[in-house]
């Protein structure tokens, strides 16, 4: 059996969102197809974005927030499956507290690709003195 565990993931880490890396293309056995596992601090919005041939879900595993699917934005909390067809616009943005969910591509994508630049300027905002708490 092949198995990763979240403790073991490969972590990126950018500004404060932290990307698990739990099975990349070409790891595990896997060709075509890559999970992650994404927390997202509070008040963190991702561009509107689109992969022209990829397929992306998430699954909401901890928190809530709102996800944009097409012109369609709905809350989404724990449990919660979001779908995402190729070439389709999406974010997905947390209110006051975070989210984590798990995010599964195929064809695979990086976390630069899930995160627009202007995430990376929010989150980029928050002092050394926020991440000390």
């Amino acid at each position: 059996m092949l198995v990763r565990r979240l403790a073991e993931a490969p972590i990126e880490d950018w500004h404060r969102l932290r990307n698990h890396i739990l099975m990349d293309a070409g790891e595990l056995g896997s060709r075509n197809l890559s999970v992650t596992w994404l927390e997202v601090p509070a008040g963190i919005d991702q561009d509107l974005h689109s992969h022209e041939e990829g397929e992306q879900v998430y699954v909401i595993v901890e928190g809530a927030g709102t996800m944009t699917v097409a012109g369609d934005t709905q809350e989404v909390t724990a449990g919660d499956l979001v779908m995402v067809p190729p070439a389709t616009d999406h974010s997905i943005a947390t209110g006051d507290g975070g989210l984590a969910c798990v995010s599964v591509q195929s064809p695979p994508i990086t976390v630069s690709e899930v995160y627009g630049p202007q995430v990376a300027a929010a989150a980029a905002e928050y002092g050394e003195d926020d991440d000390a708490e």
